[in-house]
């Protein structure tokens, strides 16, 4: 889905009515088209998102609210990332395991008669 600014502008300006059916549709098949396990959460946040557009009074408004509540749900997951973060480093470090060992198979030099001979055995490249 391509999203045109210039269409959406214009259709809010000419057909407010149909701009809001067209975005409440096109809001619904975006929630559609996610997993079905994230579908209630999205609409709740959709449920949330319509509630502070409602409560402001004028576009402006909604748009400064909006923000607000993104950056109240940004720092929330920072601060739950930074307990992760806490917690990850007060815990002990993973024991480590001595690196394995192998034979090490020396390869010696072939002599040089064995390999003129193997070199007049070979047909002509």
């Amino acid at each position: 889905m391509d999203f045109e600014p210039e269409y959406w502008l214009k259709l809010a300006q000419e057909d407010p009515q149909e701009f809001e059916r067209a975005r409440l549709q096109v809001i619904e098949d975006l929630i559609a088209s996610a997993p079905p396990a994230m579908q209630d959460r999205l609409r709740g946040l959709q449920c949330r998102i319509d509630l502070e557009r409602r409560k402001a009074k004028t576009p402006l408004g909604a748009a400064i609210r909006l923000q607000s509540l993104m950056w109240d749900r940004f720092e929330s997951l920072r601060a739950a990332l930074n307990d992760l973060r806490d917690m990850d480093l007060q815990a002990e470090p993973p024991a480590r395991r001595p690196a394995p060992c192998a034979e090490v198979i020396p390869f010696t030099r072939a002599r040089r008669e064995e390999s003129e001979q193997d070199a007049g055995s070979r047909p002509p490249g």
